[in-house]
């Protein structure tokens, strides 16, 4: 009875194994192995055939990216465990085929660490507000001088000061002229001579007319009004003083007369301004100017009325450039109730501007401008982002428009973006399109190739014996070896620590391997380092992918 038992239960035993090993030699399934790391049936033809396809855990790694390592897992003092690094993996855990000459590779772990975060350009109306600084003027074509046009003196002033208002009509001041005197007596005697010559012979008649009209006219000229000179032909007495009245209702903003004081013909006694409507003259930026057009609506603000929104329309756009601040211009015309507007108060003024239609758009978090061009970061797959000179246009206050070099639905990197270029050199990266960007691509063989290898265009490496390291400055001296990507000889020369945290693990006589880079022209900074391989020639560096092969 148990031999049939045990019997029956083998058999069972071969038919799951047969069956499950066909099911997975047909579908390919992912089956768990001894440890953490999976195999599948295509590879799993015997034990030992498995066990060899398994990653090789090298050592642990300090998850803060310091040039720490441990054999075994453990915590950072922060209690972060330490990340497992595998055989095929740099100490970043990038694996796999290296990024092309013109990208830029980062690990996972720091993409999180540094915040980089993408948007896809997109299609969109740059609607735009051009905001410029103005200030409130008097309406030009609503102001008046009030300017004798004969010499005479002030009698009299009914308006003394600057600032006060005035009505239209209303004396301002009384003056007298002996040429003013002599005026009025010439036309009152021959408007008298008319008179009397009613019935006298034509010719004598149209003489004395002759005589009354010409010195009218002299008053006139000398802007009489018609109620005075009605006054003076009805009485036919002359009147020793004139008195000048306001042209226009308004505020008098100019006061040169003073009583007793002699006048030249043409001098300027007085200013009044109507301040029932005034300009903004606001200074917008040249390169805002052309989306500035008359008739658009306004929107102006004022500090000493916060809480008021005053509109007007676009009136003129001034033909002439500031030289020194680079702005244009632009007067907006306002209606001023209760005179709360007063000449020279500061204005804020927003001008809503309508873009040319739906354009390829990138936030302008992600244009990295050097000047001389502009560069984005084109995300290319996990890890892998391009650097790619663009054109811009126009401008919104959030987005800019692309007209070359991206297109709709491409990610491009809009935070963390400088911290990607000081992480990677983006300098050494963008060098490297200086071809193949243009449709150039340098010869096999040729110099330029020699001099700069594919693999070895944006990062270098060196090994050698720390001789000092200056904390304060955040350098290094390094008595490294030979450095075959830049055609070095041995030497000793200054480094500077990408951080404060890289440069903590430099001691003076440690034998260490550094990666770094060339920041700018002549500076070269360490962005990783790793201890040498005690026991070793310190000609052979440690291997980059386990640089502590033998702890």
């Amino acid at each position: 009875m148990k031999q049939g038992a045990g019997l029956t239960l083998g058999v069972i035993v071969t038919l799951i194994a047969g069956g499950g090993g066909y099911w997975l030699g047909n579908k390919g399934t992912t089956l768990p192995g001894a440890g953490s790391t999976a195999v599948t049936a295509d590879t799993l033809k015997t034990t030992g055939e498995s066990v060899k396809k398994e990653r090789k855990l090298l050592f642990y790694r300090n998850p803060m990216g310091l040039p720490d390592t441990s054999p075994t897992p453990k915590k950072d003092p922060m209690g972060m465990d330490y990340i497992a690094v595998f055989e095929g993996e740099d100490d970043d855990g990038n694996s796999g085929e290296p990024a092309s000459a013109n990208q830029i590779r980062i690990s996972t772990e720091k993409i999180q660490k540094l915040g980089v975060r993408s948007e896809a350009a997109e299609l969109r109306n740059l609607d735009k507000t051009v905001r410029a600084a103005g200030r409130i003027e008097p309406d030009e074509r609503k102001t008046y001088a009030i300017s004798p046009k004969f010499e005479g003196y002030v009698e009299r002033l009914h308006v003394n000061v600057t600032g006060q208002a005035v009505g239209k009509g209303q004396a301002l001041f009384e003056v007298y002229s002996p040429e003013l005197v002599s005026a009025q007596r010439e036309y009152a005697i021959a408007a008298q001579g008319v008179d009397s010559l009613k019935d006298a012979g034509g010719q004598a008649q149209a003489g004395m007319k002759q005589l009354a009209e010409s010195s009218l006219l002299r008053l006139k000229n000398w802007d009489i009004s018609e109620a005075q000179v009605k006054a003076l032909a009805q009485s036919g007495e002359a009147k020793r003083t004139l008195t000048f009245r306001s042209p226009v209702t308004g505020i008098v903003t100019e006061k040169k007369a003073l009583q007793g004081m002699r006048f030249m013909p043409g001098e300027v006694l007085y200013q009044v301004a109507d301040l029932s409507s005034v300009w903004v003259v606001a200074d917008v930026f040249e390169q805002d100017i052309g989306l500035v057009k008359l008739g658009a609506q306004a929107k102006v603000r004022i500090n000493a009325y916060p809480d008021k929104l005053f509109e007007g329309k676009v009136s003129y756009v001034y033909p002439t450039l500031n030289a020194a601040t680079r702005t244009v211009p632009v007067r907006v015309e306002l209606a001023n109730p209760g005179l709360l507007l007063k000449p020279a108060m500061f204005a804020q003024v927003e001008l809503p501007v309508s873009a040319k239609g739906n354009v390829v758009t990138v936030p302008i978090s992600a244009i990295i401008d050097s000047g001389t061009r502009q560069i984005v970061l084109i995300q290319q797959g996990e890890g892998r982002f391009e650097p790619r000179e663009v054109k811009l246009g126009a401008r919104s206050d959030s987005n800019v428009e692309i007209i070359e070099g991206v297109k709709e639905g491409e990610r491009v990197v809009v935070a963390a973006n400088f911290l990607i270029d000081a992480e990677s050199n983006l300098k050494a990266a963008v060098g490297g399109f200086g071809h193949s960007a243009h449709g150039v691509a340098p010869k096999a063989g040729t110099e330029s190739e020699k001099a700069t290898p594919a693999a070895k265009r944006s990062s270098h490496h060196a090994e050698g014996t720390v001789d000092s390291v200056d904390t304060k400055a955040g350098t290094v001296n390094l008595n490294h070896g030979p450095v075959d990507s830049l055609k070095w000889p041995a030497m000793t020369m200054e480094f500077k620590a990408a951080n404060e945290t890289l440069l903590q693990a430099f001691k003076p006589g440690a034998m260490v391997v550094v990666e770094f880079v060339e920041r700018q022209p002549g500076e070269w900074v360490i962005t990783s380092v790793k201890p040498m391989v005690m026991g070793k020639e310190a000609a052979a560096p440690a291997p980059v992918a386990n640089p502590h092969a033998g702890h």
